[in-house]
């Protein structure tokens, strides 16, 4: 029965999508006045400014049609004008150097590293879905269709997770959005694809120097480095369960679905001749994650894409929120402990707070998200311990791992460590 289910909604699909495909011709034009604004900034000279109003784009605008089929999403977020920050990397924090290219399949960024050796990430606002496009879709001309789904993303949902983590004691990167302009240090290599456009400025994930608020910071590691040293050292290295447990249920409260072993950072702090790896959350692009429309409600059906997990006020479908990085850290932790997180969690994001938490954004912005999001997080955190006792559940149903994590293929692991960071 669900096969058949799974080849009914796939046949929607695709029906849907050539519908869709009839109504291309409005999106042209979007795209050449996204263009000619791109071709008038080029006439500015951004050092007479310390700041600009800018929307993030105006290539998700929708006719009644579009807006039916793929949903309304974030929409008017994404083309509503905001003033952020102009920045110069020769002058950004006393000057930063690029160190190297990186993001993942829709995000285009670039590492910095300060003259106090700490290092920052410059992450695209706007996608590049590219990679992301089946071979099918380029054929029929319909690339537009994952193009425009960016627009469930929420343009500023990175910085409003940054404050609500810092009231629910989580630690974040702190991302703060800024514009730059083409400039000198850019380069031929690097102004085309990363001059005149809006970013997140944000600490990286992986840094010798401590950034953080924390003590006794021996160093910042990623996720395969972390099991390596584990590997190495492996009565000298624990995580903190219960602040991974904490990090993951806010998570689940702000409905971040993507959270892979790439997108995590981890505070080694020494403590009595131990390290113990603290957490920390990256990449929010899809926290807040709204799926509306035909075509989207559609494709995030638990039969369709389960990973696909929409911003609502209730969780209907957890298999589709635990990863290998859950049942790899997390398959031993005790259910109190999910318990007793979420507890502290309800205690911690009070109504009052996640309220304070919003004044991250621009007034035109809370206008138009604001009350929608904050009862979807009141909601989800005064179910969270329910969905805290789920999430453990889900865990140990799917039990240890057969294969590496995402990012560790190449990392050279025990039979034992391959199952499960916590086991012995």
């Amino acid at each position: 029965m669900k096969k058949l289910l799974v080849v009914i909604l796939g046949l929607i699909v695709i029906f849907m999508t050539f519908l869709y495909w009839s109504v291309l011709s409005t999106n042209s034009a979007d795209q050449q006045s996204l263009l000619l604004n791109l071709d008038n900034v080029e006439t500015i000279n951004f050092k007479d400014y310390d700041s600009v109003i800018i929307a993030a784009s105006t290539l998700y605008k929708a006719n009644t049609i579009k807006t039916v089929i793929q949903g309304e999403q974030y929409r008017k977020a994404w083309e509503t004008p905001i003033k952020v920050p102009v920045v110069f990397l020769d002058t950004l924090f006393g000057g930063v150097s690029i160190t190297k290219e990186g993001g993942g399949k829709q995000t285009h960024s670039l590492k910095l590293l300060c003259t106090n050796n700490i290092q920052y990430t410059l992450r695209g606002i706007n996608k590049d879905p590219e990679a992301l496009i089946p071979d099918l879709l380029k054929t029929l001309s319909l690339e537009n269709i994952v193009v425009d789904g960016i627009s469930a993303q929420h343009p500023y949902g990175a910085i409003l997770a940054a404050e609500l983590a810092t009231y629910a004691n989580v630690l974040s990167t702190h991302p703060k959005v800024v514009f730059v302009p083409k400039q000198s240090v850019l380069g031929e290599e690097y102004n085309e694809k990363y001059g005149n456009r809006l970013f997140l400025l944000e600490y990286e994930t992986e840094s010798d120097t401590n950034w953080t608020d924390l003590d006794r910071v021996e160093s910042i590691i990623e996720s395969d480095d972390l099991q390596e040293l584990k590997q190495k050292y492996n009565d000298s290295v624990y995580i903190d369960e219960r602040q991974l447990v904490s990090s993951r249920l806010f998570d689940l409260i702000i409905g971040d679905w993507d959270r892979h072993a790439k997108q995590w950072g981890w505070v080694l702090q020494e403590n009595k001749n131990k390290l113990i790896a603290i957490p920390i959350p990256g990449d929010r692009d899809n926290a807040f994650f709204k799926a509306e429309g035909l075509l989207p409600t559609l494709l995030s059906n638990e039969n369709i894409v389960p990973r696909l997990r929409p911003f609502e006020e209730q969780i209907k479908f957890m298999p589709g929120l635990v990863y290998p990085f859950d049942r790899y850290f997390l398959l031993l932790t005790p259910e109190s402990v999910f318990v007793e997180e979420a507890k502290e969690l309800q205690k911690l994001l009070t109504d009052e707070n996640i309220e304070k938490a919003f004044k991250v954004w621009p007034k035109a912005i809370s206008e138009l998200d604001k009350k929608e999001i904050k009862d979807k997080l009141i909601k989800r955190r005064s179910d969270i311990v329910k969905y805290g006792i789920e999430f453990k559940k889900e865990i140990e149903r799917k039990g240890g791992l057969t294969e590496p994590l995402k990012g560790s293929e190449d990392v050279e692991l025990s039979e034992n460590l391959k199952r499960c960071f916590s086991c012995e």
